[in-house]
């Protein structure tokens, strides 16, 4: 069954950068896209970045300019580049994905959803 199975969050200090990943586990034959969000304490979710099949890349207006999605297609595998971190970045993030576990799915357009466990970002000032 496949997962998705994220990394890399932790403790770092303001202006310092952080790369989370998330990984299907399991074969899998594509992303179709994949969305990071992160809820902070106190506050709802927000939706920080997105990457499509195509590579295009969509960044809320927060974090744009310091983060970056990106895909790696070999290692079934996204991640986040957070650099210039702030403290108003600590929060739990999380990654969403739409998927194909296999070609013939990906030739249907056939889309398995998962997210991710999530995994915490905390910036001290």
């Amino acid at each position: 069954q496949v997962q998705l199975v994220e990394s890399g969050g932790g403790l770092v200090q303001s202006g310092g950068s952080l790369r989370l990943s998330c990984a299907a586990s399991g074969n899998i034959f594509r992303f179709y896209s994949a969305d990071w969000y992160r809820t902070a304490p106190g506050k709802q979710r927000e939706l920080v970045a997105s990457i499509n099949s195509d590579g295009k890349t969509t960044y809320s207006d927060s974090v744009k300019g310091r983060f970056t999605v990106s895909e790696d297609i070999d290692k079934n595998t996204v991640y986040l580049q957070m650099n210039n971190l702030k403290p108003e970045d600590t929060a739990v993030y999380v990654c969403n994905a739409a998927l194909a576990p296999s070609y013939f799915e990906w030739t249907q357009r056939h889309q398995t959803h998962l997210w991710g466990q999530g995994t915490q970002v905390t910036v001290s000032s």
